[in-house]
């Protein structure tokens, strides 16, 4: 695939020998943007892990101090107080029969989050095949399997993200819009880094950070020095 004009001016300000530290990663980042939309930064970590053993899994959800920079819809599973709780906090879809045949039979998937109380688990597990796919199913560990929809669904609003080891042991994250400027990603890029080195499994042997790259949707990417992060 031959690279557009914008790609190639862009590629030219980086060094792709260089391990760039993280402030000096993210100034550089800003300047590579140069799409006419607002391009979505994203962060690639691959850790010295073996996802394929459970006690070396890397998983969990953190609130990015300034958001995502995406309006997030959440559809919430759950009923009577509960029900109204999602509803008063916000949800876009809450419900929940009825949601699950609306996603089976109309392959309906106008939301971004999905949080349910822990009973209605059994209601929505028939859901795990189309759902786990996408990342999407309820999982305790992000939070979004809980009593207090509420607090789930503000936390979705606010920019709560998930990260999650892929098969090739690398976490890939969106931490923002290249109009955030370099102070605002920098601080989710430092608060996401922060929750993955604390979610380092007992069983990780060696070094645990192996690459971390940054780039925005239509950027190249630039190398963070790994080593400064912990």
């Amino acid at each position: 695939m031959t690279k557009g004009k914008k790609y190639i001016d862009a590629a030219k300000l980086v060094d792709k020998t260089k391990l760039y530290d993280s402030d000096e990663a993210i100034a550089l980042l800003c300047q590579t943007a140069k799409a006419k939309f607002d391009e979505t930064v994203e962060i690639h970590i691959r850790l010295g892990v073996d996802s394929r053993h459970a006690d070396q899994q890397v998983r969990g959800a953190v609130v990015l101090p300034n958001g995502t920079g995406k309006t997030v819809r959440t559809l919430v599973f759950a009923k009577g107080d509960r029900a109204d709780a999602a509803r008063a906090a916000g949800a876009d879809y809450v419900g929940d029969v009825d949601y699950v045949e609306k996603i089976t039979k109309e392959n309906w998937f106008e939301f971004d989050v999905v949080i349910a109380t822990p009973d209605m688990m059994g209601v929505i597990g028939r859901l795990g095949k189309v759902l786990g796919p996408k990342g999407l199913m309820p999982n305790p560990k992000a939070g979004t399997v809980t009593m207090d929809v509420a607090k789930a669904v503000n936390e979705a609003k606010a920019g709560k993200i998930e990260y999650r080891l892929d098969k090739t042991n690398i976490i890939h994250c969106p931490i923002g819009k290249a109009s955030f400027g370099a102070e605002k990603l920098t601080e989710n890029f430092n608060t996401l880094v922060g929750a993955v080195l604390k979610a380092r499994p007992a069983a990780a042997k060696g070094q645990y950070i192996k690459s971390c790259v940054i780039a925005t949707t239509m950027g190249p990417g630039i190398k963070v020095n790994y080593a400064k992060l912990g």
